[in-house]
């Protein structure tokens, strides 16, 4: 199974692909997206490099899957919301593409990865080279998705046990169908 991992942000979004066999992680690819070279006000055109990008990143690596961190509420609500919409173009590019989608918390991430929730960065990049047998520190922004691949990795394939074993399913209750709810 190859997992796509996505650290959404509306400067920079990182992205992290590896393989999964079993329980042996492989390393593919990672890097990030900007929009740096577009000005601040420029936020259709921005949200339209990021949703070109992860489809280009789809297109080139084939994932089965992809992960996306969850966004938490931060002190400047105005941030959240551009970094809500950055999220937005990296889902509906990943979901335009037909590919499953799993959202963790930095939080969760960080705990899968490093041991607890509250790791700094250099302790996920860290973890990520380690855990990937990479020969040099990632970036944060890749770090942050290819732990991200890393937990779904992990934990999707122990949801998917627990599913099989219980007949957990999924509730469709309050959920929409054709764009219409029930």
């Amino acid at each position: 199974m190859r997992i796509l991992g996505i650290d959404p942000g509306l400067r920079t979004t990182g992205f992290g692909v590896l393989d999964v066999q079993g329980s042996a992680l492989t390393y593919v690819a990672s890097g990030t997206i900007s929009t740096l070279h577009l000005a601040t006000g420029e936020l259709p055109a921005r949200l339209g490099v990021l949703f070109d990008g992860i489809r280009e990143v789809v297109a080139r690596y084939q994932p089965d899957s992809a992960a996306v961190e969850i966004i938490v509420v931060n002190v400047n609500p105005q941030s959240t919301l551009l970094l809500g919409q950055a999220r937005g173009a990296c889902i509906t590019a990943l979901v335009s593409q037909q590919l499953g989608v799993a959202e963790y918390t930095a939080l969760q991430m960080k705990k899968a990865v490093v041991g607890h929730g509250r790791a700094a960065k250099s302790q996920v990049q860290e973890m990520v080279m380690r855990l990937l047998r990479l020969p040099g520190l990632p970036g944060t922004d890749a770090a942050d998705a290819l732990g991200l691949a890393i937990t779904h990795a992990h934990v999707g394939q122990a949801m998917g046990r627990l599913a099989q074993a219980t007949g957990l399913q999924r509730s469709t209750s309050g959920m929409y169908k054709d764009g219409r709810s029930r």
